[in-house]
């Protein structure tokens, strides 16, 4: 069976070199390796494609003089790395999420020269979510290009990572794993959809795709509870359901969560055409991952919807 995968990161090295020291990384020697072990382990495993992503911050740790160009040579770097294995490997673009005036005309201009299947972001962008009107020119620009807009979780605000996750316990990295992994950077994502809906962007761009991670980042259990709540309190800037919404531009991805239950309740809410399968990887491990997919309880079908025909249809793969 093919299979695409959607949250695999790399990070390399030449470019992270530049970033301002002490920034917060996962670093991982696997995430500078693309054609070697990784491909290897790819084989292995019978992962068809990947589509990368930068994994740090990058480009949204430095400021709008540096960004543009910082994100442009790191997505230039990423199509030379990736030339001549198309069959492998795809990825989203790095954005200069520090200069929003650059980031539509950036993202463009990897779609059309490299094929670029979209766009990467990491969470806030200092204190601005996405549906911050200094954003409106990207996400036109994504809907006209028919590209996903893919929201990854990204480090809290120092403000919000003082208050909600700090003063614990002397236990080190116990406030990290609050604020990011283990709880923190999830919710902030589904705020950061929830904002969206809010604001009206899905309504005013009923084109535009947005991905998120980890089988939705907590949006399935809260999405009778929410639908009920914004239901109660129709903005006119909202046409539809929050429920109708996110079924018709909202989908998400496995990566990182290789239980069955915590599918079966996106499969109740959001239906098998709006899952992609994706692992994470080097963060979560390949074998695991596609033993979880081979192993799920589904009908054939709706596993080959989830393996790789959602995301072929989505990213315009050729297959």
């Amino acid at each position: 069976m093919r299979i695409v995968t959607l949250e695999e990161h790399i990070s390399l090295p030449e470019m992270t070199a530049r970033l301002p020291k002490g920034a917060m990384s996962f670093q991982k020697p696997e995430l500078a390796d693309i054609t070697g072990d990784r491909l290897k382990a790819m084989d292995e495993q019978g992962v068809t494609l990947q589509v990368l992503s930068v994994d740090s911050l990058g480009a949204q740790l430095l400021g709008p003089d540096q960004s543009p160009a910082f994100a442009k040579e790191y997505n230039d770097l990423v199509a030379e790395k990736i030339a001549g294995h198309g069959d492998r490997f795809a990825a989203f673009a790095h954005l200069p999420m520090t200069a929003p005036a650059a980031t539509a005309g950036e993202l463009e201009r990897v779609v059309k020269k490299y094929g670029f299947k979209g766009a990467m972001i990491r969470g806030m962008t200092g204190d601005k979510f996405l549906d911050h009107p200094d954003y409106e020119p990207l996400l036109a620009k994504a809907e006209e290009l028919q590209v996903p807009v893919y929201i990854h979780p990204g480090i809290p605000h120092p403000d919000v990572a003082k208050i909600y996750y700090g003063g614990l316990p002397d236990n080190p990295g116990i406030d990290q794993a609050l604020a990011c992994y283990g709880w923190g950077w999830h919710a902030e994502t589904a705020v950061q959809v929830l904002r969206l809906y809010v604001a009206g962007i899905f309504d005013r761009h009923p084109g535009l795709k947005v991905i998120i991670g980890h089988m939705g980042e907590m949006l399935p259990m809260m999405l009778e509870r929410s639908n009920r709540a914004f239901a109660n309190d129709r903005a006119p800037q909202r046409q539809r359901s929050l429920k109708q919404t996110f079924r018709e531009q909202l989908y998400i991805t496995t990566s990182g969560f290789f239980t069955f239950p915590p599918l079966q309740l996106t499969l109740d809410t959001m239906g098998v055409d709006n899952i992609l399968f994706s692992i994470d990887y080097p963060f979560s491990d390949l074998k695991t991952g596609v033993d979880f997919l081979n192993n799920l309880p589904l009908p054939d079908d709706q596993k080959r919807k989830i393996a790789h025909a959602n995301a072929d249809k989505l990213l315009h793969l050729e297959k």
